[in-house]
């Protein structure tokens, strides 16, 4: 499986009507392919969407994306509010969690870009501490660029509001059990909380 995640930098104040255009189209956008999850910003890089799709492979994704196209239910006709679009292709890491429909409160999005020939060691110290630390809040998502920023590592976690946020990182470092240590050289992090949208299937 991989994992396309789309990110859209907004004109600001845009970002209601954008994600109300989106729930429109979407009805039948999935009938075509799973939406795994759809947010916006709240706190970091502002007036930015992520929505993110899931599919077999590449094959897949082209193939149901022209008959998308096609079809003329996708793209929602947003272009006047873009100023700027990323695409990533992921793969997620063998301790992902299976996607599907959660309910969550808000979500934090991290991206990290590490050194040439990392990612490896990233997911071994991962694998080692992963266990203990959702014992504290649930992992959503985590895997890497195979298109995209290369090196590019996501991970995504679900919280009840920032108050646990602060208290689960808290305690996670208290107990030693997070961050993972030794997992590859680290040359730059991203971090962005993010709303669901009401159609969104993690929510």
């Amino acid at each position: 499986m991989i994992v396309e995640m789309r990110t859209y930098l907004l004109k600001p104040t845009s970002v209601p009507e954008v994600v109300k255009r989106f729930g429109d189209a979407m009805p039948e956008r999935v009938k075509l392919s799973p939406l795994v999850g759809f947010w916006h910003t709240e706190i970091g890089r502002l007036n930015h969407i992520i929505h993110m799709w899931s599919y077999k492979d590449l094959a897949e994704r082209d193939r149901i994306r022209a008959e998308a196209v096609k079809s003329g239910v996708w793209p929602p006709k947003i272009q006047e509010f873009i100023l700027e679009m990323e695409s990533k292709i992921l793969i997620p890491a063998p301790f992902s969690p299976p996607l599907g429909e959660r309910k969550l409160g808000l979500y934090e999005v991290r991206s990290y870009i590490y050194g040439a020939g990392s990612i490896p060691t990233v997911i071994k110290a991962w694998s080692e501490k992963i266990e203990a630390r959702t014992k504290l809040s649930p992992l959503v998502f985590a895997g890497h660029t195979e298109l995209g920023p290369l090196n590019n590592w996501v991970h995504i976690w679900g919280y009840a509001d920032l108050n646990e946020r602060a208290r689960v990182r808290a305690e996670a470092v208290k107990l030693g059990i997070w961050p993972p240590s030794s997992s590859g050289t680290l040359m730059k992090q991203e971090n962005w909380i993010a709303l669901p949208a009401s159609f969104s299937p993690l929510r």
